[in-house]
């Protein structure tokens, strides 16, 4: 996450209901709109929120400010602000900080699927909590590295049998790619493989094999099931 802001200064200014006006929308620092971007969908004051870019507006009130995202972030200034276009809006009790000359966001209180985003500025603080679903996050990464798993065995199996490598090792790397997950991918370098090694009757069942799982599969079809069919063929002859 990251927060991409103008910081105004106090100045020896009243700030809060003169400066900052209570009660209107404001771009929460100067120039243009201040803008929070994730890399991936969070919870913004406990309201969901996609992955994205966003524009945040405040409107201070002497005791409550509201705090939004808001989906146009090509915004300037205060009166570029639309509150049909907020993707998130939560009501935040400010509190009292240290005196603070220049307006300045900050993260605070990290954990693994948590922080906040504190906005400090003359004597006060505003708060919104963040959380981020870490833990499905490692799971789904976790999934899709199991998933992909197969492919470095099966490229590892295809590069020894292109290259004139040593073809039982390339059986053992390609049965471990099947092992983790059959494809037609990896069952086709398996059936070549056991051409060369001349093991007919095996390369045919293989191969047979390879056309099973590469039914519907566009690159297949359209690419290999035609180099396939001819040497299936061609392995039955030897039979």
């Amino acid at each position: 996450m990251t927060i991409d802001y103008s910081s105004p200064a106090v100045k020896g200014r009243k700030i809060w209901g003169e400066v900052v006006p209570y009660d209107r929308p404001w771009r929460t620092g100067a120039n243009a709109a201040t803008k929070l971007s994730a890399s991936g969908s969070f919870t913004f004051g406990g309201k969901p929120v996609p992955a994205g870019t966003y524009s945040l507006y405040t409107i201070p009130g002497k005791t409550t400010w509201t705090v939004a995202l808001n989906s146009s972030t090509d915004v300037w200034g205060n009166d570029g602000y639309d509150a049909k276009k907020d993707v998130a809006r939560v009501q935040i009790t400010p509190a009292a900080s240290g005196a603070r000359e220049r307006m300045t966001f900050l993260f605070s209180n990290t954990t693994d699927s948590s922080t906040q985003i504190d906005l400090e500025w003359e004597k006060l603080r505003v708060s919104v909590p963040l959380t981020v679903d870490t833990k499905a996050k490692a799971l789904a990464n976790i999934s899709d590295a199991v998933e992909s798993g197969w492919r470095p065995y099966w490229s590892s199996a295809r590069y020894l049998l292109e290259n004139g490598g040593d073809l039982d090792k390339a059986l053992q790397f390609v049965d471990q790619s099947i092992a983790i997950k059959p494809t037609w991918m990896n069952h086709w370098v398996r059936a070549q493989i056991l051409d060369k090694k001349g093991r007919a009757q095996e390369a045919v069942a293989t191969a047979e094999k390879t056309v099973q799982l590469g039914a519907g599969d566009r690159t297949f079809e359209s690419v290999y099931k035609a180099d396939v069919t001819k040497s299936l063929s061609g392995w039955k002859q030897k039979l």
